[in-house]
């Protein structure tokens, strides 16, 4: 008897509740907004041996000042700097105080100008041409660094990473190779018909092990980034894993284990029919080099939807693949493999025909995630301590969900003495894909003043050093709901409070 009463005590109260909320509808915006952890990058990068430090005003021109990159016919305001280190004096010694003392400066500077960075290291930008059989004449020696030395630098940078992820957005795998892409190496075991022609097994357990000091030198709430997928299935599944691996489950996303935080970028996104080898196999002790596109692509857009992922197009030879839908297929592709992002300045002879051909601006919108806040049912009156219910409709129209985690908050704002009362919505925004979904909860409201209360929507950073910085905070999209000296998004309504 006593259940049945409780049951029925529930359902007054909820019942109750519903009565006294409010239905409210909201009017997309078709803006180009500049939100974190999305959209198009721009490219900067230094080498140790002639260090020119990142420029704090140039930096905050690039989220307010309209730019044209590498020659681009389309102007960009953008949330990411790509910055790329060279350690051209460090391959066969340790990093310096120097480098490390500029390496910080950098980051706070990045911090400063309201900016995040994708992050990678290399040896060497450069090839040179040569008697090699390779097909691009890139012959070795390639100048990347011995294993011990890598393994060495990563442990001298953990401290520098953990104190600034931060503004961090996602580390690429970098070290490895010419360009950092992992593929043209002197140490690491070599594919091309210059080296062994695969990558045997000593070569991937040796990867294994610097992509492991890797992971770890990075805190758990971050993902490391791989140049191509076996990267990844070769990590999680061993040096003879095949091209069917299994992608993440739903089960597996998110948890912060290594599987869950390894993204992808791809360098060469349409650039052929494998994206210049991203999707081919490259093989081990006891399996030679093939191709293994079809595969590869299935994980990759499986995997994709619980990870980070963007790149750079490299090469316009696969037009009209490369080319906006219906003769190409370039968002196809983005929305199936989830890009949060790619580079403003290169290749920009892909790019520029995205913005003659007309598809650049729904690329500049849906890169990432664009969060559309469709209607919500919100309470009118409340008692003091009392509960409130809140529904709030939402829709993911970008190519992917936020890939590192930070907070949903319901704000409750004073209005006439504008103190703020903060609760948080039991939800991961990591899962929040493209669709549509509902964000319903109940709150127990803390013991607050009487009175008339403004409701916004609050989607800070998940670090604390950034969450009152309302440019790190996440803008729906929206018309008039922004509050840019916040980083709030109102919800329009008043509730009032007895």
């Amino acid at each position: 008897m006593k259940k049945i009463l409780t049951a029925l005590l529930f359902m007054q109260a909820s019942l109750l509740l519903k009565a006294q909320q409010v239905r409210l509808q909201y009017t997309a915006s078709d803006a180009i907004i500049v939100n974190p952890e999305r959209g198009f990058y721009i490219p900067s990068g230094t080498k140790a041996s002639h260090f020119i430090p990142l420029d704090e005003q140039v930096l905050k021109k690039y989220r307010s000042v309209p730019q044209h990159p590498g020659n681009a016919s389309y102007s960009v305001t953008v949330s990411l700097l790509y910055r790329a280190y060279e350690l051209d004096i460090f391959k066969d010694k340790a990093l310096s105080e120097d480098f490390l003392t500029n390496l910080q400066n950098d980051f706070n500077t990045v911090r400063r100008a309201g900016l995040k960075i994708i992050l990678r290291f290399a040896y060497t930008n450069q090839s040179h041409a040569g008697d090699c059989k390779d097909e691009y004449n890139i012959c070795p020696p390639y100048g990347d660094a011995p294993v011990h030395i890598v393994l060495h630098h990563v442990q001298q940078l953990k401290p520098l990473l953990h104190k600034n992820a931060d503004i961090i957005a996602v580390l690429q795998q970098g070290f490895i190779g010419i360009w950092g892409e992992n593929y043209f190496t002197d140490y690491f075991g070599c594919a091309t018909d210059d080296g062994e022609g695969r990558i045997t097994d000593s070569g991937w357990m040796n990867r294994n092990l610097f992509l492991k000091a890797l992971l770890d030198a990075m805190p758990k709430n971050r993902m490391v980034q791989v140049r191509t997928p076996q990267i990844k299935q070769r990590y999680v599944y061993g040096k003879r894993a095949k091209p069917n691996a299994l992608p993440l489950k739903t089960s597996e996303a998110f948890t912060q284990s290594d599987k869950a935080r390894i993204g992808f970028h791809n360098d060469c996104f349409l650039a052929s029919a494998d994206d210049y080898g991203t999707f081919y196999d490259y093989g081990n002790s006891i399996s030679k080099r093939d191709t293994a596109n079809h595969r590869l692509r299935s994980y990759f857009e499986a995997d994709s939807r619980y990870v980070a992922v963007g790149g750079e197009t490299c090469d316009d030879a696969y037009s009209p693949h490369n080319d906006c839908e219906p003769h190409g297929r370039a968002e196809t592709e983005m929305r199936a493999m989830h890009y949060s992002y790619l580079n403003a300045a290169y290749n920009n002879n892909v790019n520029n025909d995205w913005d003659s051909l007309g598809c650049m601006r729904s690329i500049q919108q849906n890169l990432g995630y664009r969060l559309v806040l469709q209607s919500a049912l919100l309470p009118a009156k409340a008692k003091k301590a009392g509960r409130i219910s809140v529904q709030l409709r939402l829709k993911n129209t970008g190519y992917a969900a936020p890939f590192n985690p930070r907070p949903v908050q319901l704000i409750l704002r004073n209005t006439v003495s504008g103190s703020i009362t903060t609760l948080h919505f039991t939800t991961n925004i990591q899962s929040w894909h493209s669709g549509a979904f509902v964000l319903q909860q109940q709150f127990k409201l803390p013991a607050i003043a009487a009175g008339r209360y403004e409701l916004l929507l609050n989607l800070p950073d998940g670090y604390p050093s950034l969450r009152s910085n309302p440019a790190y905070s996440i803008q729906l999209a929206n018309e008039a709901l922004w509050e840019q000296e916040t980083g709030y998004n109102t919800l329009k309504h008043i509730l009032v409070i007895n």
